[in-house]
């Protein structure tokens, strides 16, 4: 993807890049600067989108309207990454009020049952392994197509955060979004991945029709254009107007119901049932997404929020509890003792996470994963000097670092999916309101929903199809997924938002850059920067759920002798190139006694951040 710069107004927004010394010696000079206001920043995932939220924040609205207008013209420009059909979670805060989450997920249709995905793996395989793209691994459940569609949850979610914590009405919010979907430049990236998935877009003629409108990859450069989609972005906004005399609330629940209970919902049913999709109307009105209260940890004094067991959001506070046990500042940053003591806190994490997150309404959630009691349990299985090449989840209900072998087989079996990617945005505003958000599904290839132009997301690949598992596949069940939106504050104060794509990579990721700020005082572009790791230790929750227990990707910029020290300590190191981290975070910081907002936009993906 190349940034491209538009028509902007040059005095209110810094841009570009610019050398600045870090605060950690030895670190390179970050390639971005440091972008800065006292009116707000937002950072996301593309310059178009950046600035639809900006363009909201400059018109007088709070961070929730400015993330909801990215989140609007994300679904449009970023399409290999997230599209209108699918997953928005989000965290926010709003002055004088508490932290909430955002369930924003997806529940599977009513037909989706365990034995209909055994039935389909046993006798006809070929749909399965049909339904992925080149150097896919296949799955249980199809990692594309009809057969992976859940409910489409991010619309919801985000009229709900626009409805309770927004000013603005629905209209102001999508314009943006609708002239992007009256057309925006290709750019290389999405050129590439329209290009990469053709053998399997052509399968579906309404998503081949938009993709590939005279039968070929549209270019970089050239105009781009989704009318159908552009269309019922306007239907919204109309709905809205022509409800709007009965006050702002009722006005946006009248959209929520034409999308859910009414017109598109029957045609995205009528279209699911030609198409062999399972979703019905009846699956669209029995969804709705909700206003949650987050959980929490409290790391060195800052307190820490992500969503609930339904993402894989809690294992961040489980790893940042294991980890305030160690001196991490005193190790250095990203030398030997500090990887190998953050990646072996991420293997317990991740394996506790594995065998327990699921969807709460379904399977009670064991809270005591994010005690600090459990954690110092937990702790003393991380060997300082030898890297760990087991799965080892712990035992919870009984205080116990270990839980029962039998009871591990027994979680750990079928494993499913393929991985594309995912989004993010973050806008802090000149008050102080907080907005974090991950949305992701619905990327190429999707099956787009005939001339309503939503793309159904694929997230159906998430669950496991073993018996007794808390994210085992059921009727109106949602997935664990694992977008994770970050928030924290500092002495009870508005302070960051972060957030990244990356599947499982992400709350690794985000781990090492709340880490790079917190123990070792860089600033938000220094932290996205700074090298990184990733442990492939864990059960992927894409492709054929497989794993590399010992494997280690690090980036070429660590110090050769560190990476010589892991070895001795038996990991297994890939090292990519000086920015192969397969991650792209943005993280914007607050500062209450002055106003002003800092972002920080990772190079890798070039993600981008506009401050006022």
């Amino acid at each position: 993807m190349k940034v491209r710069r538009g028509a902007t107004r040059m005095a209110s927004i810094l841009v570009g890049a610019a050398l600045m010394l870090p605060n950690v010696p030895g670190e390179s000079a970050t390639l971005k600067p440091l972008v800065a206001g006292r009116r707000g920043v937002v950072a996301a995932g593309h310059p178009l989108v950046t600035e639809a939220g900006f363009r909201i924040l400059e018109r007088g609205g709070n961070a929730v309207d400015a993330g909801v207008a990215a989140l609007f013209a994300a679904s449009v420009v970023e399409m290999m990454s997230f599209g209108a059909g699918g997953e928005c979670p989000i965290l926010l805060k709003v002055k004088n009020g508490p932290v909430v989450a955002i369930n924003g997920n997806g529940i599977a249709p009513a037909l989706a049952t365990a034995d209909f995905y055994e039935h389909l793996r046993r006798d006809d395989p070929r749909l399965v392994q049909e339904a992925t793209i080149s150097g896919g691994a296949g799955g249980t459940i199809p990692s594309f197509g009809p057969l992976s569609a859940i409910v489409p949850s991010a619309i919801d979610s985000i009229l709900l955060a626009l409805e309770k914590y927004g000013t603005m009405s629905l209209a102001e919010v999508i314009q943006p979004a609708i002239e992007l979907a009256q057309g925006f430049p290709v750019y290389d990236g999405l050129e590439h991945s329209l290009a990469h998935v053709k053998p399997v877009a052509e399968r579906w003629p309404a998503t081949a029709k938009v993709y590939y409108p005279d039968g070929r990859v549209p270019k970089t450069g050239e105009i781009f254009v989704q009318a159908d989609l552009a269309r019922t972005f306007q239907s919204l906004a109309e709905v809205e107007k022509q409800n709007a005399g009965q006050g702002r609330v009722a006005a946006l629940e009248a959209v929520r119901d034409y999308f859910y209970r009414g017109p598109i919902a029957k045609h995205i049913s009528e279209f699911c049932q030609q198409a062999g999709c399972l979703l019905r109307e009846g699956d669209f009105a029995a969804y709705h997404a909700r206003v949650e209260q987050p959980l929490a940890v409290t790391y060195r004094g800052v307190q820490v929020y992500k969503c609930g067991f339904w993402t894989q959001s809690p294992v961040f506070l489980q790893n940042l509890n294991l980890l305030e046990g160690f001196d991490l500042k005193s190790m250095q940053h990203n030398s030997a003792d500090y990887v190998h003591t953050v990646v072996e806190a991420v293997k317990l994490g991740y394996a506790d996470r594995d065998t327990y997150y699921g969807d709460p309404d379904f399977s009670p959630m064991p809270m005591a994963l994010l005690s600090k009691d459990y954690a110092s349990v937990r702790r003393p299985l991380i060997d300082a000097q030898k890297a760990s090449a087991e799965h080892i989840p712990g035992d919870p209900a009984r205080m116990a670092a270990r839980a029962p072998e039998a009871f591990v087989r027994a979680r750990l079996r079928h494993r499913n999916g393929e991985h594309q990617d995912t989004t993010c945005v973050n806008v802090i505003d000149g008050n102080g309101n907080l907005f974090s958000a991950t949305p992701s599904g619905a990327w190429t290839p999707a099956v787009i929903a005939g001339d309503t132009g939503i793309p159904l997301t694929q997230r159906a690949q998430a669950f496991v199809l073993t018996p007794g598992h808390p994210n085992q596949i059921a009727p109106h069940k949602r997935p664990r997924i694992t977008l994770t939106p970050t928030l924290a504050l500092r002495d009870g104060k508005p302070w960051l938002v972060f957030s990244t794509p990356g599947g499982d990579s992400q709350d690794q990721t985000l781990l090492q850059i709340f880490l790079n700020v917190v123990e070792f005082g860089m600033n938000p572009q220094e932290a996205v920067e700074a090298p990184r790791f990733n442990s492939e230790a864990m059960y992927s929750s894409f492709d054929d759920h497989g794993e590399q227990l010992l494997v280690l990707d690090v980036e070429k910029r660590f110090d050769p002798a560190v990476l010589d020290a892991l070895r001795a300590r038996g990991h297994k190191l890939v090292v990519g190139s000086d920015w192969s981290n397969p991650t792209a975070p943005t993280m914007i910081e607050y500062d209450p006694a002055t106003g002003v907002s800092s972002g920080g936009a990772d190079v890798r993906g070039h993600r981008y951040a506009m401050g006022w």
